[in-house]
């Protein structure tokens, strides 16, 4: 069953249960209040011959006048004595002998009941009669309920025929609203299934609804739903075809090597080549396999207190050697700050920013490092005086393979254009996070901010 189908019963039955409800306390309602006026009419009556009756000095009952009976012919009156004899009837019923209420008689205390006597339906009042605190015999009064029969029936009749229209006449409404509700669902599926035919995640599904409702917030999520997958499509295009490229050079060089040897025979050249290049994708698919790891969430971190001075410190000692006479590393401002992370880790930041300065700044330039607190946070500062990220670069410089270079030249020691995503996921997976302050011939500056450890926990 279809979810318009089903949403329509649903609406039809719980509009029928009330309607139900509704009904059945309009019957009893009516039914109550019929019933009702019948007993005060038989009350009334039974009143009225007492007050125009008499007891004799036997104890029997004697009627002076009985006027409304005479003139109420829907209302029957018995008067049995206190020895069940029958000693007076109303005109109509003169040839019924027997009580009216045959269960009723023996009550002690008045009694109204429902009777059917020759297939007439009637409500019998019951009266004992007290004269001197003895017996004095019983009254009877009763009316024939067939108006009342035929009111009710006719009005259960009309209520269950209404309650039938209006369920269809519901189940017809919800049929086509729900239609309408539901039109944007097909357009969805519809969507989808163009999506899953054509391969295109660059479509979107258009809503001119309010985007607040259910379907409104179903449709937004949807479409930032296929907006991640053409972001991740996409950055999964761009990967492979980085790598590839990445993976074909290398192989390139390390095939031509191979071919040089076996014509000419082993050169410590070639082979000196073909050692440097196998490093190379050795190193290019271990920082994969640490991306990887980091995208997933899943990078291995041995989390201890690191005082990020003595860090720091240890990263510009080992620097001055790749910095050499050609490039000047200054440590500037250093201050006392520990951190909770992977010591390693850090410290692989750290080198990574260092040695990207170190390459990218011409001989005679400036590298600086400096470590400072800012409130709760270790502000870690790597500037040189390069040339600068072009601003069309910035927001990329974090991507995979992403180098600002536009030559895909790389020398023995180039890097793959990872280093600075890896630098990203760890400081993230440290609670931190790394900015950059770059201008054209003005150098730049990478900022790396981690949460210190707090001294009062």
């Amino acid at each position: 069953m279809t979810l318009r189908a089903r949403l329509t019963l649903l609406n039809s039955t719980l509009l029928g249960g009330v309607l139900l409800l509704f009904g059945v306390l309009v019957y009893l309602l009516v039914s109550a209040l019929l019933l009702d006026q019948v007993d005060r009419t038989l009350n009334q009556t039974v009143q009225d011959i007492l007050s125009n009756s008499r007891v004799d000095s036997v104890g029997e009952l004697n009627v002076v006048t009985l006027p409304s009976l005479e003139l109420t012919a829907s209302v029957y009156i018995q008067y049995w004595d206190r020895s069940r004899n029958l000693q007076m009837a109303s005109p109509g019923i003169r040839d019924l002998t027997q009580p009216l209420d045959t269960t009723g008689i023996n009550s002690s205390q008045p009694v109204f009941r429902d009777i059917v006597i020759r297939n007439i339906h009637l409500r019998v009042l019951t009266v004992p009669l007290l004269a001197g605190g003895r017996s004095a015999g019983v009254l009877q009064a009763a009316t024939n309920l067939g108006l009342i029969d035929t009111i009710r029936n006719s009005l259960l009749s009309i209520l269950v025929g209404l309650t039938i229209l209006f369920m269809v006449l519901a189940a017809v409404a919800s049929w086509f609203s729900i239609r309408q509700a539901l039109a944007p669902l097909a357009t969805v599926t519809a969507t989808a299934e163009q999506i899953t035919r054509a391969d295109d995640l660059s479509r979107r599904i258009p809503y001119s609804a309010s985007p607040k409702d259910e379907i409104g917030v179903l449709i937004r999520a949807f479409n930032r739903t296929l907006e991640r997958l053409e972001n991740l499509f996409t950055s999964q295009q761009r990967f492979l075809a980085d790598v590839s490229h990445e993976l074909r050079t290398p192989l390139t060089v390390i095939k031509g090597n191979a071919d040089l040897i076996r014509k000419l025979g082993p050169d410590e050249e070639s082979l000196d080549t073909i050692k440097d290049e196998a490093d190379r994708l050795t190193r290019m698919v271990g920082d994969l396999l640490l991306l990887a790891q980091a995208e997933s969430g899943k990078l291995p971190l041995t989390m201890a207190p690191v005082a990020l001075d003595e860090l720091l410190t240890d990263v510009f000692q080992q620097m001055r050697v790749l910095a050499g006479e050609k490039i000047h590393l200054k440590l500037t401002d250093i201050d006392q700050a520990v951190v909770t992370g992977d010591r390693d880790r850090l410290k692989q930041v750290l080198i990574n920013l260092t040695s990207n300065a170190i390459h990218y700044t011409p001989v005679g330039g400036e590298v600086y490092l400096s470590l400072s607190k800012t409130g709760e946070v270790a502000r870690v500062v790597v500037r040189d005086t390069g040339p600068g990220i072009p601003s069309a670069d910035l927001p990329h410089i974090f991507d995979r393979f992403y180098r600002g270079e536009k030559s895909r030249t790389r020398s023995k020691t180039s890097g793959f254009g990872l280093g600075l995503s890896i630098a990203s996921f760890i400081v993230e997976a440290h609670g931190g996070r790394i900015e950059v302050d770059s201008h054209e011939g003005q150098g730049t500056a990478f900022a790396m901010f981690l949460p210190l450890v707090d001294e009062k926990a």
